[in-house]
């Protein structure tokens, strides 16, 4: 895949590949690529303005734009089959349960939360579960897995929405794909991911602080068809702040839809700041 990008550095890449053999290329470099990661998060604050790299005002538009995307998958019947009343979904780079608690547990009966950083985890637990916001039959946190994305195994059949958001950027291109391949077995009949990301506007973006890089639509796009994944539905995100990546909003299936759903994004010139 011949797109060119940059680091956080300004320096300039022919394409992903040459990047990623930089990164990567040396057998010990992955393993610090990934403990760098977390390394860095670890010494972010259990907050929500630290989780967003000191853009906690965005939350409501985030959460807004979220709800209105997952309303319009969750009443589509073409997406139905198979899916029960109760209703379980992942949040996959979960933070201190951000998104779980403003968004998936109103919808869901169950959410786990999976996040590599514990005192983000012990923040999302101490809010869900010890503050009693889920302490009701109907809607409830059940597990709180402290794993990274690229050594998870979810339980065969239990989700009806896997939810990805400003966490698969941590991941090389490799176990990006590893990821969404072993994570199709934890859906239900009918269930869906959703991918929540920052875009590039062309290439990649390499942030070499905390080990991260972020995808241009076609970038996203061309993993997506390598995971054996079907593109569902795009939205972009309204109302963030005009500094900011473009973030788009996909739906994912694991079978050829019967019926393309996919809206027209929009192109829109952004200056690079990265959102945690």
């Amino acid at each position: 895949m011949e797109l060119a990008g940059s680091d956080s550095d300004g320096r300039e890449f022919t394409n992903a590949a040459e990047m990623w053999k930089e990164q990567l290329g040396e057998s010990h470099k992955k393993i610090d690529w990934y403990r760098n990661g977390v390394g860095y998060w670890q010494e972010v604050d259990a907050s929500v303005d630290g989780v967003l790299g000191g853009y906690g005002h965005i939350t409501d538009a985030d959460i807004k734009g979220s709800e209105v995307f997952l309303n319009s998958l969750l009443s589509d019947p073409l997406l139905d089959k198979g899916r029960s009343r109760h209703l379980v979904a992942l949040d996959c780079g979960s933070g201190i349960g951000r998104v779980t608690k403003n968004l998936l547990i109103r919808y869901f009966n169950e959410v786990d939360l999976l996040e590599p950083v514990p005192h983000f985890l012990e923040a999302a637990r101490q809010s869900l579960v010890l503050e009693g916001v889920t302490d009701t039959d109907e809607h409830r946190a059940m597990n709180f897995y402290c794993v990274p994305l690229q050594e998870f195994t979810p339980d065969s059949g239990r989700y009806d929405v896997i939810w990805v958001q400003w966490c698969i950027g941590h991941l090389t291109d490799d176990d990006f794909i590893s990821f969404f391949k072993t994570a199709k077995a934890g859906l239900k009949p009918g269930g869906f991911f959703i991918v929540k990301e920052n875009t590039a506007r062309n290439g990649f973006v390499l942030d070499k602080q905390d080990c991260s890089i972020t995808r241009s639509d076609l970038y996203f796009k061309e993993l997506f068809r390598r995971c054996g994944l079907h593109l569902y539905k795009v939205k972009d995100q309204k109302e963030f702040p005009r500094e900011l990546f473009q973030v788009k909003m996909y739906a994912l299936t694991t079978e050829v839809p019967k019926r393309s759903r996919l809206s027209r994004s929009k192109q829109h010139v952004n200056q690079p700041s990265i959102i945690k």
